[in-house]
């Protein structure tokens, strides 16, 4: 994970590589920051990678151990973009950290919240994340 802005910059720069391996990384290092705006648009444009879901695949998993209303709000947007592919591995990255044996964040409680956004997409892709924490409990 970036520490500096210099990992940073370094991390959205592997956003945009053709490696799919660097965009996995990418994904996994921006996670953290949805607070920064560049981070904030970058982290989209990987859940919807259009060359290797696997980068779909982690980012979700990523924001998904992140876990606070923003990184949620960021799948819940990325659902309202995604074709069904997109939208099976990004659910799969959020099941991988929900099935996990590790703690996982208050993903229901972020969705809780955004189940209220102003913006209907966010608002949709919410209740869809929400029912996959049903499904994923005990």
């Amino acid at each position: 994970m970036p520490t500096s802005m210099t990992g940073l910059r370094a991390a959205l720069d592997r956003a945009s590589s053709p490696s799919s391996s660097q965009r996995v990384r990418a994904g996994r290092d921006l996670a953290p920051f949805t607070g920064v705006p560049a981070a904030a648009v970058a982290l989209p444009v990987l859940l919807l990678d259009i060359a290797d879901t696997r980068v779909t695949r982690r980012t979700a998993e990523a924001l998904a151990r992140v876990g606070t209303v923003a990184a949620v709000r960021l799948i819940a947007l990325a659902l309202a973009e995604a074709d069904d592919s997109h939208a099976d591995w990004i659910q799969t990255g959020v099941h991988d950290v929900l099935s996990g044996p590790q703690s996982v964040p208050d993903i229901a409680g972020a969705c809780a919240r955004l189940v209220r956004d102003e913006d209907a997409a966010v608002r949709e892709g919410a209740r869809e994340i929400l029912e996959w924490t049903d499904d994923a409990g005990p």
